[in-house]
């Protein structure tokens, strides 16, 4: 079993799709338990890749495919996580890119990142409206609200989402976490923001701190 899940980890961080999806199919097919293929599999790979990146050794189209990648191999392994019991050590989380910042690059390999270490993710996507991301927060009740923006000119957009948030009297209720490239540390001091991080590796970090993880 140990030779597969190498070859997952290889396949995974090399973003080949083929391999990868076939090794997960594999490992189930003989009786892994679900949990290791996860954690010394996908999650393995992912952290393997975000130190990798933090070095400078890869670049975001790499980490990026990888992530999607992972999201393709989770889809296999997730109905026999839910069957075998497994319990999540994370809780509900909801992603947007802001109002008028159409990338979504980097939250979605923070998505696939918390992914790895349990919290479900509900991605409203980019673009998001300041109402929609509100209402989002409203219905799924999330521990997490993460807010990208990659613009400096939509970056204003995650203190009118805090601020809206206060006047619906929900802001109590989720911890917020910013990030982007134009993001940093002060400015999300300046909003009243929960948490700061400036790349995916570190996302999880903070999202694991804040939620008393």
């Amino acid at each position: 079993m140990e030779e597969l899940l190498a070859t997952l980890r290889d396949s995974l961080i090399g973003s080949r799709r083929d391999a990868a999806l076939a090794v997960t199919a594999r490992l189930l097919e003989e009786g892994a338990p679900p949990e290791t293929i996860l954690q010394e599999g996908l999650a393995a790979a992912m952290i393997e890749l975000g130190a990798r990146w933090t070095r400078g050794e890869v670049y975001l189209p790499e980490v990026v495919a990888a992530a999607t990648l992972f999201e393709r191999c989770n889809d296999l392994l997730e109905p026999a996580l839910l069957s075998s019991g497994v319990e999540r050590t994370g809780g509900r989380v909801v992603l947007a890119t802001v109002k008028g910042d159409l990338h979504d690059l980097g939250k979605n390999m923070v998505g696939a990142m918390l992914k790895t270490v349990g919290f479900e993710v509900h991605d409203i996507g980019k673009n998001a409206p300041v109402d929609t991301i509100v209402a989002a927060v409203g219905e799924v009740r999330p521990e997490i609200l993460g807010l990208s923006a990659l613009l400096t000119t939509t970056v204003p957009e995650q203190r009118r989402v805090i601020e809206a948030l206060a006047e619906a009297g929900l802001r109590d209720s989720v911890k917020v976490m910013v990030g982007g490239a134009p993001v940093t540390e002060t400015w999300a001091a300046e909003i009243g923001a929960d948490g700061f991080a400036p790349d995916a590796p570190r996302a999880v970090q903070v999202a694991l701190a804040i939620t008393g993880r």
